[in-house]
């Protein structure tokens, strides 16, 4: 069956304006550092979102991992409401009621020590490598201003001026130098070309278990146990980013866990908001956060009430395991329905949990071009670098409305 958007009775926007005015609204007041696909979002619930004229859409990126738990999750939503009547924002200037809960439930979370919280990705991965600097200066005895970061090609970590000094995307990097040193990039996946790269100045090797900007890049068994043997050995730390990884998506609490490997520092955010606020932390060995002091790194909303009340009630979820469970199994119904479309229109994919990079015929169009296709059948998508499409559903989606995305996918290719 079809899922083409379907006109809700009661469909309304609380500006009145259609999907298309709206969208021409944007235009002259909006800075034009995004180019979203033509639909205009009032409502949402679980895997399912709404326009402002009614017409459904089954959600199949939620938010790049932001929305793992699906949109307006009744347990999230009851977490917020209640701490906003109680307490929102104190600044760190005090302490608060729970912020020792949240940090507590995510160092266990996680098996770390301690938690730095912040609020977006972007800065948690600009706090980890503050971290990893002072890390090397104070503990390992490299020379002052000369720390190294290994990172890997084809990264996506943010676009702070910093993390894209280390960026190969020309679009994130090109006119926005002079750029940070202290970075040396090597190929992902590739073990002997990251340990040639480490010496006395590494601080840290900073890598995402799997790349997903580039198009759920998944590095060859062993890559991750290989790098933190590599990392141990040269004394330098191992950063995993699993901002978009972490938090249930590959079927486990953190993609890491695929090899049983342990890093230094964790950073994560996205899911860890539940959808709600933004919610970010870096987790790491007491010997690691312990560098930190007062005056020394901070964030007037990081850690603030509500978000640590939202964070926790996303740990709560992620403890009984539920949502691991489904991103495993529904991830062997996402594998097999792309199986069936390989060599009809899909050249090549890759899998992991409930997260899917597809690499499309050129001959049937670009990426965007075929997310317009989904879009029209009533299934939202995204595309990265070229005729590469990404899945990222909520966890919470059902077997059904998963099948019925890939009979989608299968129509649009012809």
């Amino acid at each position: 069956m079809t899922t083409a958007p379907t006109t809700s009775p009661d469909a309304r926007t609380a500006t009145g304006r259609s999907s298309a005015a709206l969208i021409a609204a944007e235009k002259p007041v909006l800075a034009h550092n995004y180019h979203p696909l033509p639909v205009v979002i009032s409502r949402a619930e679980g895997a399912w979102v709404e326009d402002v004229e009614g017409r459904r859409y089954l959600d199949m990126l939620a938010g790049y991992s932001a929305l793992n738990f699906g949109h307006r999750h009744p347990a999230l939503i009851e977490a917020a409401h209640r701490q906003l009547d109680a307490l929102t924002l104190t600044s760190r200037a005090f302490h608060h009621d729970r912020l020792a809960q949240f940090a507590e439930g995510l160092a266990d979370l996680t098996g770390l020590d301690m938690v730095l919280p912040m609020n977006t990705g972007a800065e948690a991965v600009e706090s980890g490598i503050k971290l990893a600097r002072k890390w090397a200066y104070e503990v390992k005895g490299v020379p002052a201003d000369q720390a190294t970061i290994v990172v890997a090609g084809g990264n996506f970590h943010g676009r702070t001026t910093t993390i894209i000094s280390f960026s190969d995307d020309e679009d994130a990097r090109a006119g926005f130098g002079p750029y940070t040193p202290g970075f040396r990039t090597v190929p992902y996946n590739d073990l002997a070309a990251l340990e040639a790269a480490l010496d006395d100045t590494t601080a840290a090797v900073l890598i995402e278990p799997i790349q997903g900007e580039a198009g759920v890049i998944i590095p060859d068994d062993g890559y991750l146990a290989g790098v933190r043997a590599a990392t141990t050995r040269a004394g330098c730390l191992f950063i995993a980013d699993e901002i978009q990884s972490g938090l249930g998506r590959t079927g486990t609490t953190l993609a890491v866990e695929h090899e049983r490997v342990v890093p230094d520092v964790i950073l994560l955010g996205k899911a860890l908001g539940g959808g709600i606020v933004p919610v970010s932390a870096v987790v790491a060995r007491r010997e690691v956060m312990s560098v930190l002091g007062p005056g020394q790194h901070g964030s007037t909303f990081g850690g603030n009430p509500l978000a640590a009340a939202v964070g926790t009630a996303v740990i709560d979820l992620l403890a009984t395991g539920e949502f691991q469970s489904r991103a495993t199994d529904l991830g062997k119904v996402l594998n097999a329905g792309l199986t069936e479309l390989l060599g009809h229109g899909v050249t090549a994919f890759r899998t992991r949990g409930l997260w899917a990079g597809i690499d499309i015929d050129p001959a049937l169009g670009t990426g965007r071009t075929i997310s317009e296709r989904l879009m029209s059948e009533g299934i939202l998508v995204k595309d990265t670098h070229g005729s590469t499409i990404r899945l990222a559903p909520p966890l919470t989606i059902t077997e059904p409305e998963l099948t019925t995305a890939l009979a989608s996918l299968r129509r649009v290719l012809g």
